[in-house]
């Protein structure tokens, strides 16, 4: 077991920064996403990676990546509400509720760890990886499959025994992973060939290859699962593409920020957030099969970013404002 370091953040430093370091890139253009809080988060002035949202229990887990800590966060009271501690340099997260499980990929030793959504204690360790990074979990078959960013791959674990069964070579570099419960499969962005691999969980086997023109370096994948699309986001030149998971063909590619890295769907809004590691955030609109670009602000390390489809406010952990980790929460500006 891994130690659990829980910690209380005073109500007091409410930080002065609750008007700066947010702007749109002209004032003359209005921002699509309004200011609700700056929180104080545990841990020090680094960086954070993925974060995941349990919408039945308001919880927000964040890989504070370079503190090697997990931080769970109350959405509903807005607090944190432990810090764990012994995840070495800590990429991915995901919340799974039906097992009240929560996983972790520890890039550091190579390994993902299983957490008891309750006692929040590490109970397993699956590995070893070469480069954990993004999770995705499929129910059924009841196993979790990270994207192994430079081991040019995807893994499998169990989770009934929480070991590593497999190892998927992709061809390149592993981008995003995501669970499509249209189709059932399992959709992993494939940066070298600039490609979405289609994975079928049962048979832990490529069963498709679908290219991605005016995409390059394939990296941020989010779905909208009834319209059945995929938005790709590539980080080598800066362009998302709309993806048609019925046609298996890109409808059009727009601008985003620089180096984009994680993105976020609301799927009661439509709404597209692309987070860059430039600070540039994009946010777009479904308009049918189109994009209506909403605009772009700009905020110190916004790279990563989730949406909660209830309350459809958006989460941002910033990893240094005036020297402190903060959670910086926004909502759409015209909803």
């Amino acid at each position: 077991m891994k130690e659990i370091m829980r910690l209380q953040i005073p109500t007091l430093a409410l930080f002065v920064i609750l008007s700066v370091s947010i702007r749109t890139a002209s004032a003359s253009e209005p921002s699509p996403l309004a200011f609700v809080a700056d929180v104080p988060l545990s841990g020090s002035a680094v960086r954070f990676d993925y974060q995941s949202l349990d919408v039945t229990t308001n919880r927000l887990y964040l890989a504070h990546m370079n503190a090697d800590q997990l931080v769970v966060f109350d959405t509903k009271n807005r607090s944190v509400i432990a810090t764990l501690a012994g995840f070495p340099d800590v990429h991915g997260v995901i919340a799974v509720p039906e097992l009240n499980r929560v996983y972790a990929s520890a890039t550091g030793d190579h390994k993902v760890y299983a957490v008891d959504a309750k006692t929040l204690k590490i109970i397993a360790q699956a590995g070893p990886i070469h480069y954990p990074d993004g999770l995705a979990y499929v129910p059924g078959v009841k196993r979790v499959f990270v994207s192994d960013e430079h081991g040019d791959a995807d893994a499998v674990i169990d989770t009934t025994t929480n070991t590593l069964i497999k190892t998927i070579p992709l061809g390149g570099n592993a981008g995003n992973t995501v669970y499509d419960p249209g189709s059932g499969k399992i959709l992993v962005a494939v940066s070298g060939k600039n490609e979405l691999a289609l994975i079928d969980p049962a048979s832990e086997t490529i069963t498709g290859r679908y290219s991605l023109p005016g995409i390059e370096g394939a990296h941020g994948v989010v779905l909208d699962v009834s319209a059945r699309l995929a938005f790709v986001a590539g980080e080598d030149n800066n362009k998302l593409a709309v993806f048609d998971l019925s046609t298996q063909r890109v409808l059009g590619t727009y601008a985003i920020g620089r180096d984009p890295d994680v993105l976020a769907f609301d799927p009661g809004l439509k709404m597209i957030y692309v987070a860059a590691e430039s600070g540039e955030v994009s946010v777009f609109q479904e308009n049918g099969k189109n994009l209506v670009f909403k605009g772009k602000i700009k905020m110190p390390h916004a790279h990563t970013v989730t949406v909660d489809p209830k309350t459809h406010l958006v989460y941002f952990p910033l990893e240094d404002l005036n020297g402190h980790p903060v959670l910086r929460i926004m909502a759409p500006a015209d909803k």
